[in-house]
């Protein structure tokens, strides 16, 4: 039985996309491959506002992410964390063995640029982590305010995970001086799991040249020089590449600015109904997610219920909370193809079935 996604990765992934990665295998060393990968270049380069290469690795986005902490980590490494995500980000530093210091704020709060300074100015870092948007609490940190900071610090890397806001709004790599930029397949993108993006400025490539320990899976150096011949350095995921290329054709087809306006009307027919429904959003509004909305369980409903009659009677899922939110919060995400009418469609789903959902117990 097949159920629609709406929680917030992995997301819907649409015909199209899935009979692209039928197309036949071709060598990963083969001219075939060599120009199916620099075809795509321009394009993922445009995406991502940036003049750097793009790196496409065969990983979940942590992967990526862990291999930029032992790429360009050479004296200690800022994690700011916000939730789930970002918080792990710490801990992933630390089983690097890395020097790392974690900068909280509490869940669903944005990360404080004024913080963020503070900390930076003590002079012990060389590297800092962010989560633009982070998926457990739906809120969005001020990134250009976040960037601006960085700046101020020219020996400081920035490791910036965009995997659920690449592609929703834009984030602009090389006008706000981003080093190292992350996304993964499975969320924005609408794409099935197993692919990351990563695309990294010759700053962070000239530190990781000073870095031993670094590996070789994820090394930038090796995925430049292979990068510089059209390839990997490792065998990709082909059939995920040729995917890829299809949501990039249909990227160009809607025009990037449609698709931000698309997702900003989605996001907002959720939250209205939300809203209408006399829930609030976890994170304050402004700092509110525009791929998802993670909404605080004001009314004391049984999302777990909840979640069943919308599985069993209108086959589709949201979110119940992720971790020390289950039951607090709920996630309904409106990333990827989601359009007017799918939205409108789960929607009178969620109605129908919050009318039939009990309140959680005490």
């Amino acid at each position: 039985m097949s159920y629609k996604l709406f929680i917030p990765g992995p997301i819907a992934v649409s015909e199209k996309t899935l009979r692209a990665m039928a197309q036949p295998m071709i060598g990963h060393r083969s001219t075939d491959f060599v120009a199916l990968y620099n075809a795509l270049q321009p394009d993922l380069q445009a995406l991502m506002y940036t003049k750097d290469s793009v790196y496409i690795s065969t990983s979940s986005s942590w992967g990526s992410m862990e291999g930029a902490i032992r790429n360009v980590v050479k004296k200690k490494v800022l994690n700011c964390m916000n939730g789930a995500f970002s918080d792990k980000w710490l801990d992933v530093s630390l089983r690097c063995g890395k020097q790392a210091q974690g900068l909280k704020a509490e869940w669903g709060c944005p990360v404080d640029p004024e913080a963020l300074r503070k900390e930076l100015a003590t002079g012990q870092y060389d590297a800092v982590t962010l989560i633009h948007n982070e998926t457990s609490c739906g809120c969005m940190s001020d990134l250009p305010a976040l960037m601006q900071v960085i700046r101020e610090f020219p020996e400081v890397i920035s490791i910036v995970d965009t995997v659920s806001s690449f592609s929703v709004v834009p984030i602009k790599k090389d006008e706000l001086g981003i080093d190292v930029l992350i996304t993964g397949s499975q969320k924005a993108l609408a794409l099935p799991p197993g692919l990351s993006l990563i695309s990294v400025s010759k700053r962070a490539r000239d530190r990781a040249a000073t870095i031993e320990g670094r590996g070789y899976y994820f090394d930038f150096l090796e995925f430049h020089a292979n990068w510089e011949k059209g390839m990997t350095p490792s065998t990709p995921v082909i059939s995920l590449i040729y995917a890829l290329q299809s949501k990039i054709d249909d990227i160009k087809a809607e025009g990037i600015d449609n698709r931000y306006a698309r997702h900003a009307q989605t996001n907002k027919m959720v939250r209205d109904w939300g809203y209408a429904k006399g829930f609030k959003l976890f994170p304050e509004e402004r700092y509110g997610s525009i791929a998802l909305n993670c909404f605080a369980n004001t009314l004391n409903i049984d999302t777990a219920a909840l979640n069943k009659i919308l599985k069993s009677e209108h086959k589709l899922v949201i979110d119940g909370g992720y971790g020390k939110l289950k039951g607090k919060t709920f996630r309904i995400s409106n990333m990827g193809d989601e359009t007017v009418g799918t939205i409108g469609a789960l929607i009178n789903a969620l109605d129908a079935a919050l009318a039939k959902t009990p309140k959680a117990s005490a």
